[in-house]
């Protein structure tokens, strides 16, 4: 990181909430709670930008945006909240998520050593802030499955994701010709290593995000729900939705991502030629990928070498960096091997340090190995099968026929598809963010409304019989 957060990153936090209140007097509580959600993302400071209380995580663009909207919609909404789903797993996953880190702290009460460089026990303390911080994180998918559970909800983010997209759009563009150092220019500081948004002799944008992986994720996003407004518009919409796929999905080959343009390549024909219940089966295999993927790499199962010598026919340079992550994967997971079931806890425990130094030696790319090594496999298990849940009760009921038709608004299985390569984007990287909550509740609140509106026609036949 370059520089530090100046006035301008600290008014915009500081701000926020009042744009918050702002953004929900002026539209519905659902558009609200999209528009708010990603404008925050796309463009509030990044970390380290943040105001830190005591016994309280971080407020950073991850956490204020959520908690502001969810405290305008308990004000406005009260006691019509629903805090936990109908699901009795999701229930407990939504649980252990947000309890695990308690447990946690009572089985890391021993300081570390690295020969002469240690590192402190947790203190009950840090409990209550990392619970709190869990369920800052759970915020997005409460406010998906109460409030976004309909086709025309499903609608609005389609639509969101477009519009902002091309919107920012034309700051990754400034950043892939001139540089990536908007976030200096407007924010005073670099978020990240400079070194690492230079790719095939050129840059790649990073823009207001934490990373240029994160730009090209959301960047393939924008594709995808663009080829979905392809797929269920006419007319100058649907001439509209074409030019905003062909012209993101250059805009994604510039951010110079491997993975997020190799996923594209699967996507965007699912999208426009795929039935639903292919759909909602991809959707569920990579979600499904994800979730075992660690056990499988603790095997040995994964064939790794295989991967890196595919990735060398692409480019020398990627092969050696899947290689230098794979083989962090292997000592990562060593470690958290010392601590399988609830993890080391934070602070750096779950990391190797310098034993002279105190540097840390490893570097956690993806978002299962920082799980794991945190919050042990509980921690990894609430978190991804949570996430995860809701894809892989649509592919349930996609094997019934008559269910099937009942739970496909057309927008259904496009989110589903986005929120599948998100979770399998989180193998590699740690992509994972607001929208990921808000996609997982929405699928979820969707699909639990059904069964609702299922129950109470059989109550009102039931009463007509009578």
């Amino acid at each position: 990181m370059y520089g530090a957060p100046n006035i301008i990153a600290l008014v915009a936090l500081a701000s926020w909430p009042l744009i918050t209140i702002v953004i929900f007097r002026k539209l519905a509580p659902g558009r609200a709670i999209i528009w708010s959600l990603l404008v925050a993302y796309l463009f509030l400071p990044p970390p380290p930008a943040a105001f830190d209380f005591p016994l309280m995580p971080a407020l950073t663009k991850q956490t204020l945006p959520p908690v502001m909207a969810f405290l305008v919609l308990f004000f406005m909404f009260g006691r019509e909240i629903r805090w936990l789903p109908r699901s009795n797993v999701a229930k407990i996953l939504m649980v252990m998520f947000v309890v695990s880190p308690l447990a946690t702290v009572l089985t890391n009460d021993e300081p570390v050593f690295w020969g002469q460089i240690g590192l402190p026990a947790l203190r009950l303390m840090e409990a209550f802030a990392l619970m709190v911080q869990q369920g800052f994180l759970l915020l997005p998918f409460i406010m998906g499955m109460n409030f976004l559970t309909r086709e025309g909800d499903q609608r609005d983010l389609i639509f969101a994701l477009v519009v902002l997209g091309l919107v920012y759009s034309i700051l990754m563009l400034i950043e892939v010709r001139l540089s990536p150092q908007l976030n200096i220019w407007i924010y005073g500081y670099f978020q990240h290593n400079f070194e690492q948004m230079i790719r095939f002799g050129g840059f790649r944008p990073i823009v207001f995000l934490y990373h240029g992986l994160w730009v090209a994720f959301f960047a393939l996003m924008v594709v995808a729900a663009a080829a979905t407004l392809v797929r269920n518009s006419t007319g100058r919409m649907r001439s509209f939705a074409v030019f905003s796929t062909g012209y993101m999905w250059v805009v994604l080959v510039l951010c110079k991502s491997v993975a997020s343009i190799a996923y594209s390549l699967v996507l965007v024909p699912l999208i426009l030629f795929g039935g639903r219940l292919l759909q909602f089966r991809l959707a569920a295999a990579l979600a499904f990928l994800a979730v075992v993927y660690p056990a499988l790499r603790g095997a040995e199962l994964v064939p790794t070498a295989w991967l890196v010598e595919q990735a060398a026919s692409i480019s020398p340079e990627r092969a050696n960096s899947l290689d230098f992550r794979f083989d962090n994967e292997a000592v990562l997971l060593e470690r958290a091997e010392l601590k399988p079931v609830f993890g080391w806890g934070s602070w750096g425990r779950n990391q190797i340090l310098n034993a002279y130094t105190g540097e840390i030696e490893t570097v956690t790319d993806g978002r299962w190995v920082i799980t794991i090594g945190v919050f042990g496999w509980v921690g990894f298990l609430a978190e991804f099968g949570l996430l995860a849940w809701p894809v892989f009760v649509l592919v349930g009921k996609s094997f019934n026929a008559r269910e099937a038709v009942r739970t496909t608004s057309p927008y259904l299985g496009p989110i589903a598809l986005i929120l599948g390569f998100n979770l399998f984007d989180l193998l590699p990287n740690a992509t994972i963010t607001t929208l990921t909550f808000l996609m997982s509740g929405m699928l979820l609140g969707h699909v639990e409304g059904l069964e609702l509106r299922k129950r109470a026609r059989k109550r009102r036949k039931l009463e007509t019989v009578m």
